[in-house]
């Protein structure tokens, strides 16, 4: 099972730090392929005054740090074209923004890095267009088909992260964990699946009571790994605290999966 996991931004090394030693049993146990998750700028946050991170430069030593220290593979966003070459030197995933999931130059420049690409869902995206966006990266790496196989061998994975529902509101077709499944491996987003986009003044709202029962639905359905956002504290969380799932309570989650990942088998 691939599990991204991690706080929403970069607020402090010593927060990252405590939240990474915090994930280390999961991250130690052999059934689980670990990534550590944090991003060096939120690109969309909804108002101009909320906390964006440190930016490229001082992210990218500090997950740098991280990675020193813990000995963990990372995966970080990108925002711009420019910064691929920059993020594959330090990260071993590089992921595309759902806002950004249909952005040509995007892809291709990350697809050019020797990076696993992540994209992720749109809100707005029909599961089976997403195959288009898969193409990209695999034929600028050379393949010629989106096929599960062919994602798996040119490094090529699609996160769904929950579809837009009226204003305020994303809810879950599991049917897209088995449409996408047919031209890539695919990752559940259960946090953002459980965000409230705008519901806030100026911010996104969420209800992460629903990530266990959430995740537990898309393990049964058959995927390939999970992203989850964690926070030793969510209510102090800088981003995304309302949808976060606290790091103490991670593990026993995680265990449940697994179980159920095994009876599916």
């Amino acid at each position: 099972m691939i599990l991204m996991s991690g706080p929403c931004v970069i607020e402090s090394y010593d927060n990252l730090a405590k939240i990474a030693s915090m994930l280390e049993p999961i991250a130690k146990n052999p059934k689980i392929d670990f990534y550590f998750k944090a991003s060096f700028d939120k690109a969309n946050r909804t108002s101009l005054d909320s906390y964006r991170g440190p930016g490229l430069e001082e992210g990218l030593k500090t997950l740098q740090k991280i990675k020193n220290e813990f000995g963990y593979k990372l995966i970080t966003d990108i925002h711009e074209s420019h910064q691929a070459q920059a993020l594959s030197e330090v990260v071993d995933v590089i992921q595309i923004p759902a806002f950004l999931c249909r952005q040509t130059d995007l892809i291709v420049a990350v697809a050019k890095t020797e990076r696993i690409i992540n994209i992720k869902k749109g809100q707005f995206m029909n599961p089976k267009d997403m195959k288009h966006s898969v193409l990209k990266a695999i034929k600028t790496r050379g393949g010629k088909s989106a096929t599960y196989e062919e994602s798996q061998k040119y490094g090529v994975w699609l996160t769904e992260r929950g579809s837009t529902f009226g204003y305020g509101n994303l809810v879950v077709d599991m049917r897209s964990l088995e449409i996408m499944r047919e031209f890539a491996p695919v990752i559940f987003d259960a946090t953002h699946s459980v965000q409230m986009p705008g519901v806030g003044e100026g911010k996104s709202g969420g209800d992460s009571r629903f990530v266990p029962s959430l995740s537990r639905a898309a393990v049964a359905v058959g995927v390939d790994g999970f992203f989850m956002e964690t926070h030793f504290d969510p209510s102090i969380a800088l981003s995304d605290g309302p949808n976060m799932i606290k790091t103490q309570e991670l593990q026993s989650l995680i265990n449940t999966l697994l179980a159920i990942q095994e009876i599916s088998k």
